[in-house]
């Protein structure tokens, strides 16, 4: 049975269809908004996977480079491994839709989301976030939803449900909001230092703008929804939780007011061991349920005393942050580094500055374009006491470090401002909750330390949620315990003007406005502590990059001088490379960038640069070198590539014999540009740059000699050396000129020298 169903979202008409592909997948939905087309399957396992104690929930976005016509580049011209901005999405997916699983349920799941067509004005990560809740909800596999997604940005002050591309650029709010019909179940995106008040507002619109997609989603598993699998949790023998509550709740409850993470974490572990040492002889087929058991306590015991006293593990209350320290300059040879340590979670933060040349070249569905700032995060084994292979990173390196990259977007200076590609890398030396957010605070105090001339500091913070029943406690820089037994995991980046930059993930089905406007109002609060802080250490950007960064300067040539500068083959720009020592990228619309830590060297590449570019005009005065000598005057180079004629009547103001008796090869002097023909050939004259005789009159009856120079001189001297015309500066022609012509035009010069 084929169904077809359609909502709008915002001005958007967005299509379900069910029941025509991929039908042996327990639910397959194909999502359709313009000519953007997302096919979203999932498939589950009846039994459940042993040794797990998690739900196995594997989500996959792909995009497939036929859905935008398009070949993959690389060798072997297929899709290879997901790309960044697919392992993102693939979170996205996954973030709202595994809370929604019953608790306990370890059977497999794979969700794959398959861009199959692409427009230009259609995101399609949204569309899958639509889909695969759709999939799941007509799916036999066990599941309490239905949820829906949306991207809310704000443009002009209104405020838009799943925008276009180019809404999305032109907006100062872009996040994405996952909602079921009663709560907030997920928000991630960033602002451009909205308000909290504004940024509410954004959150809501959001969830009332996929009410309709719900109702859809509901609509459809009424019409082709297949029964739901049974699902009952594992048996526990009769009376485990009472037997065990009897044993560790007292050792338990102890090291839940042990403040240190390292001696809290063995307390739980002898209490754990003493549990199994304890119960295992009696019940040796339930080593499982034991450790269920203890688990179990250990949650609820932690989350009652939040809740009972308001003192949480480490001693604080629930608004206070931990105690934090900073140091600026770190490392002596980075451009500007940082060590932030905020309690037991500690960070090393490195900015390195360098020429456009190291862009990130990213080659999106769409189109291609280049990244001139990466925030690189490292969670090495040893920052929580672990043993483990050092591999890539994995989805939540490359995750975290997307929302600490985002969080900078709006404070940076634009590249005309600072013609820097910039790499911040983060190296999470400890770990006990919030390691994201020490990035944001150490990656902006490297980038200050660095000299980068940010609008604003950005700092950010972690608060987390206890939630029984309609008891609740919002807790303010959570560490890795109240993480991981809490109920909320809310992140929330920005200045003191407004939030940049924010990721919420939540355990429970879903929070009300009044737990996220409290949260928010809390988070501002600590992060304002935050910066006052990090200020305190270092106000503003350096004034000066470090010694070791490059200094990059920025001119500008005309669009059609730009294969002057590089030459064919690239044969100019690098010469120039190897006399300076200089780095230059040169722009498509005439930029060049000079980059090198020697101020001298990027001078020395400069002048070279504009001596190339440069148009001769009368009056300029300029230095130039003899390159070639003749009886009737020198050729002189004042430029790469470009050269003049000094004639003999402009060497002196007195009658000169002989030009050797002035010049010889390889000498500079300062001349001035006398004229320019219309095919661009330069004459020059030195007397004009020195003093007249003393007694000397112009004759009014004499004009001057280089506006009567003889055709044969002219003729003879030809344009500039590579210039656009293709003139050569020595031409055969001249080489072979007869003795006699050249007698003719001396006579000449005698005769008019002695007028």
């Amino acid at each position: 049975m084929i169904v077809r169903e359609s909502v709008k979202i915002g001005d958007r008409l967005v299509t379900l269809e069910v029941g025509r592909i991929a039908k042996q997948a327990h639910g397959a939905v194909l999502v359709t908004c313009g000519e953007s087309i997302v096919l979203v399957t999932v498939v589950g396992d009846q039994q459940p996977r042993p040794g797990h104690d998690f739900v196995p929930l594997s989500v996959d976005y792909q995009e497939k480079t036929y859905a935008a016509g398009k070949i993959p580049g690389g060798y072997f011209r297929r899709e290879a491994k997901l790309h960044d901005n697919e392992i993102l999405i693939s979170r996205l997916i996954d973030r709202p839709c595994r809370p929604l699983f019953p608790k306990g349920y370890r059977n497999e799941v794979q969700l794959i989301a398959t861009v199959m067509s692409a427009d230009k004005d259609n995101p399609c990560d949204v569309l899958a976030m639509i889909g695969a809740p759709a999939a799941l909800h007509i799916s036999p596999i066990p599941w309490e939803g239905p949820v829906a997604s949306a991207r809310v940005c704000r443009v002009n002050g209104k405020l838009i449900a799943n925008p276009t591309w180019d809404e999305i650029v032109k907006s100062d709010i872009e996040i994405i909001v996952s909602a079921s019909k009663d709560a907030i179940v997920m928000v991630e995106g960033e602002c451009r230092e909205v308000s909290e008040d504004d940024f509410i507002k954004a959150v809501f619109f959001g969830k009332d703008a996929v009410q309709g997609v719900i109702e859809l989603i509901e609509k459809m598993r009424a019409a082709v929804g297949r029964e739901k699998w049974t699902f009952e949790k594992p048996d526990k023998p009769d009376g485990i939780d009472e037997r065990m509550k009897d044993m560790a709740y007292e050792p338990i409850k102890a090291a839940c007011r042990i403040a240190d993470k390292s001696a809290r974490a063995q307390a739980f572990r002898d209490a754990r061991n003493l549990s199994l040492e304890t119960m295992l002889p009696e019940l040796p087929e339930h080593e499982k349920a034991i450790r269920a058991a203890f688990e179990e306590l250990q949650y609820t015991t932690m989350r009652a005393q939040v809740l009972e006293t308001k003192t949480r593990v480490d001693g604080r209350d629930t608004t206070t942050v931990r105690p934090i320290t900073i140091e600026v300059g770190l490392l002596p040879r980075a451009h500007g580094s940082t060590l932030f340590t905020r309690g037991e979670t500690q960070a090393i933060c490195t900015c390195t500055l360098a020429t456009s040349r190291y862009e990130q070249k990213i080659e999106g569905l769409i189109e291609e374009e280049w990244k001139r700032f990466m925030l690189h995060y490292n969670f090495p084994p040893y920052c929580v006491g672990e043993i483990k292979m050092l591999r890539g990173p994995g989805r939540r390196e490359i995750g975290h470090g997307n929302l600490a990259e985002r969080s900078f977007s709006a404070v940076l200076p634009s590249k005309s401002e600072f013609p820097y590609t910039i790499r911040l890398v983060s190296e999470i030396t400890e770990s006990n909750g919030s390691s994201s957010m020490a990035t944001v605070c150490g990656g902006t105090m490297a980038l200050m330390d660095a000299g980068v001339p940010m609008k604003a500091p950005v700092a950010g913070i972690a608060m987390g949620l206890i939630k029984t029943g309609d008891d609740y406690v919002i807790l303010t820089d959570i560490l890795g315990d109240e993480d991981h037994l809490g109920d909320m995991d809310f992140k929330v980046c920005g200045t003191t003007k407004g939030v940049t930059a924010i990721q919420m993930d939540i355990k429970i089905k879903g929070l009300t406005k009044e737990i996220v406007e409290q949260a928010l109002a809390q988070a501002r609060e600590a992060r304002l502590h935050v910066l006052g802080k990090m200020t305190a250490i270092l106000a503003a950007p350096r004034p000066e990059l470090s010694a070791h960064a490059p200094r990059i300067t920025t001119i500008k040539v005309k669009p059609d001088q730009i294969r002057t500068v590089i030459g064919p083959g690239g044969k100019m720009i690098k010469a120039i490379v190897d006399q300076t020592g200089a780095s230059i990228d040169v722009e498509d619309d005439g930029t060049v960038a000079i980059a090198s830590p020697d101020a001298e060297s990027v001078d020395k590449a400069i002048a070279i640069i504009r001596s190339l570019t440069m148009t001769p005009e009368v009056g300029q005065v300029h230095m130039a070198k003899v390159v070639r000598i003749e009886p009737y005057g020198a050729f002189l180079e004042f430029a790469p590539d470009k050269d003049g004629l000094l004639h003999i009547s402009e060497l002196d103001w007195k009658r000169a014999a002989n030009v050797e008796d002035y010049l010889k090869m390889g000498d500079e002097i300062e001349v001035k540009i006398i004229e320019v023909d219309r095919d661009g050939r330069v004459r020059f004259s030195r007397k004009d740059l020195i003093p007249k005789p003393e007694g000397w009159e112009d004759r009014a009856s004499s004009p001057r000699r280089s506006d009567r120079a003889p055709r044969s001189e002219r003729d003879d001297r030809g344009g500039g050396r590579g210039d656009r015309h293709g003139s050569s500066r020595f031409s055969r022609d001249r080489e072979s000129r007869n003795d006699d012509e050249r007698s003719r035009g001396r006579s000449r010069d005698r005769e008019r020298n002695h007028r």
